[in-house]
């Protein structure tokens, strides 16, 4: 597989979609591996009612609420595509006063349902409705569970990070406040909830022909954040002992397995080559504690992977629960193409706007 840049397929694509179906989110009929990346949000438990024969969350248990829930992803696993994966925010709820676990009761079936629970997202709010409560604290907090059905799902840290721009790996709280709406739909989807998922599960491309998405292709380089007292020292002691560029790959080939306590710890230490190791070792005699900096150096984009088909396509963002629209507009935005199930779609399709 070659390497080429986003740009060299972009004149092929066209503008941007989206489409709304009227559909249970359990049976969506939509195609086999037709989509790339769910981010919904299901009615949570017990909470609302949203008048129709069919919705999910008025179960009369949380087991038949998970059920309902896994009867979803049995489903939204067979529209995904292999490289998919599912961005879900759900949050509890209260049943005689206590709380009653619903994510982790989901997270738990979904795991013996052989999905992979990649992350534990908290959604972090500062501030939320007043609650009256007097013996608890008021909840500020939901999840985002990503869950996926293989291991070969799509996933771009790097241009995530890169966006974020808060650390190589930002970590798994989001502070995002919720959006202000006036509308009819009781439970409002934030935007930039919707944006982050897209930019760390959905490939900017596709290839129409053999359903491969485009990935990022990166490479490490010796530059820290000089910003970052301990980057600056490091660069410094770099700089003073005549550190070669070589000796910086060897740090970053070896990481932090191959030194200290790490040696007793950690299991594959010493598979680099002798002359890596030698190099490693010198650079972090000299360095210190101060090693570690480089192993976390930034990384820049050289190009993406190209399967050579040349027939491109966007990637497909499914919103099962699509409601007002909120995720099919974000993908829209985005470049993404995007497709909308509910049972009472309340979406005006003439408000997404494809790209242009």
């Amino acid at each position: 597989m070659s390497v080429s840049s986003l740009e060299s397929w972009e004149t092929g694509l066209a503008p941007a979609t989206s489409s709304v179906v009227t559909g249970d989110a359990r049976d969506t009929h939509l195609k086999h591996s037709s989509a790339d990346v769910v981010v919904t949000s299901p009615p949570y438990w017990q909470k609302r009612d949203y008048g129709h024969v069919d919705q999910i969350g008025l179960e009369s248990t949380p087991q038949a609420y998970v059920s309902s829930i896994m009867d979803c992803l049995t489903e939204w696993k067979r529209v995904l595509r292999p490289t998919g994966s599912v961005f879900l925010n759900v949050g509890d709820t209260y049943n005689k006063r206590s709380l009653v676990g619903i994510p982790g009761r989901i997270e738990a079936a979904a795991v013996d349902a052989g999905w992979l629970v990649r992350n534990r997202i908290i959604w972090a709010k500062e501030s939320g409705m007043p609650d009256p409560v007097k013996n608890r604290l008021a909840n500020r907090h939901e999840y985002i569970l990503h869950l996926a059905p293989k291991q070969s799902y799509y996933y771009d840290l790097v241009g995530y990070s890169e966006v974020m721009g808060n650390g190589a790996n930002p970590g798994d709280v989001w502070n995002i406040n919720p959006e202000r709406n006036m509308g009819k739909h009781l439970a409002p989807f934030p935007r930039e909830l919707v944006r982050r998922s897209l930019l760390l599960g959905c490939p900017p491309q596709i290839c129409a022909t053999c359903g491969t998405p485009r990935r990022r292709v990166v490479e490490r380089t010796d530059q820290l954040d000089p910003a970052r007292p301990q980057a600056a020292r490091a660069m410094e002691l770099a700089k003073e002992h005549n550190l070669t560029p070589a000796h910086i790959a060897a740090i970053q080939a070896t990481g932090v397995s191959d030194a200290g306590k790490a040696l007793s710890v950690q299991t594959g230490t010493g598979r680099n080559a002798l002359p890596v190791q030698k190099l490693a070792a010198e650079a972090k005699e000299v360095l210190g504690g101060y090693f570690r900096e480089f192993t976390f150096a930034k990384k820049v984009t050289t190009g993406w992977t190209d399967c050579g088909h040349r027939t491109p396509s966007r990637g497909v963002v499914l919103d099962p629960f699509v409601g007002t629209g909120t995720t099919l507009r974000i993908a829209n935005e985005s470049g993404l193409d995007a497709v909308g199930v509910d049972l009472i779609p309340m979406l005006d399709k003439a408000h997404i706007a494809p790209s242009r």
